[in-house]
């Protein structure tokens, strides 16, 4: 029994395919048949497609239209990640059930490029939402699916994302002021005889730079001489540093024409900034991008605006910049309490 004419999405042409060869009865065939029919006209009916996970995926990155960056960084997650685990398994036999096996085992297992640990739940829920979004392209009427099965599988939630992050260490105005005062001291080793060629002081432009303006470490990296204006004491961000196979160079925010020039390789500053860390005594685990995380959680506590602040960092909205950097709320709370309370003649009890 052969279905009739009809569009199949796997190939974009019309054609039929065999339902079965070996039924014992021209009643079986016809109700074969039959069932086909309903299920083609409820779009119900899966393609038949020999499309891998790992055919979609690189597909689905080639045809990507968002910044270079953002497909750089979906790039590693695919290969690392996905093809290796569901690469040769076909799209229309993918299943929820499917993905959450995966998601637990990235969840579970060790893994070498992630220094033989598991992936923490934000990995996973990012590496989920790649998958999602590449089965949105060939889900629909006339697609290969009718369903996402993305949709109905269980990634890591926002509640597991959040318990699982650190919390990383932040530096009140005291204390960063006293880290500036240190930073353009020489360090009084050997070689620092040499004066500014030295990396003690030759970088404290640097960390200064950093723990002033809350900018993100490429960008930071991307600052250019013709994009800092003096008089008005702003630097506009024109370009970053990105990752591009083992090398990094200055990506455009925005079309300017000016000097060009090669890039500090990102992780030798980071490198440099650990021996500066630790010569100043700085918490253990405190990085470059908590300078950030200081800058933003110290102006929320000074009751800068949350809007202009939002706007200063480059934040989507003021919601986030709330939820994920207003971390010293508890004292804010307590002040308020207490406040409220005085009015009302609750500030003390006989």
């Amino acid at each position: 029994m052969r279905t009739p004419l009809h569009f199949d999405p796997a190939t974009g042409e019309k054609g039929r395919y065999w339902i079965g060869r070996e039924y014992k009865t021209k009643t079986e065939a016809e109700r074969a048949l039959r069932k086909w029919h309903t299920e083609h006209e409820a779009g119900a009916l899966t393609p038949r497609s020999d499309m891998t996970m790992g055919q979609l995926m690189d597909g689905w990155l080639a045809k990507h239209r968002g910044e270079d960056t953002t497909r750089e960084g979906y790039a590693p997650k695919i290969r690392l990640h996905i093809k290796p685990h569901i690469g040769r398994v076909k799209v229309v036999e993918v299943t929820d059930e499917r993905l959450d096996e995966l998601y637990r085992l990235l969840e579970s297992t060790p893994i070498e490029a992630n220094g033989n640990k598991p992936l923490g739940p934000k990995s996973v829920r990012h590496i989920h939402n790649i998958i999602s979004a590449a089965l949105d392209s060939v889900t629909g009427p006339r697609k290969l699916l009718t369903v996402n099965p993305a949709h109905t599988a269980n990634p890591p939630t926002e509640r597991q994302i959040k318990a699982a992050q650190p919390d990383f260490p932040t530096l009140n105005d005291h204390e960063t002021t006293h880290f500036l005062k240190e930073i353009w001291k020489p360090c009084g080793n050997r070689a620092c005889d040499d004066g500014l060629t030295h990396h003690c002081l030759r970088d404290a432009p640097l960390w200064t730079a950093y723990a002033a303006t809350s900018c993100r470490r490429s960008e930071v990296l991307g600052w250019k001489w013709s994009l800092i204006h003096w008089d008005e004491c702003a630097i506009e961000l024109g370009w970053v540093v990105v990752e591009e196979g083992n090398t990094y160079r200055l990506r455009k925010l925005k079309l300017y024409r000016g000097e060009a020039g090669g890039p500090q390789d990102p992780e030798k500053v980071s490198a440099r900034w650990r021996t500066a860390r630790n010569r100043l005594h700085l918490p253990e685990h405190f990085r470059l991008h908590d300078w950030r995380a200081s800058k933003i959680t110290n102006d929320l506590d000074a009751h800068e605006n949350p809007v202009e602040v939002s706007a200063n960092d480059r934040h989507h909205s003021p919601g986030y910049t709330m939820a994920r950097y207003g971390r010293r709320r508890a004292e804010g709370a307590k002040k308020l309490a207490a406040s409220s309370a005085s009015p009302i003649g609750l500030s003390s009890l006989v």
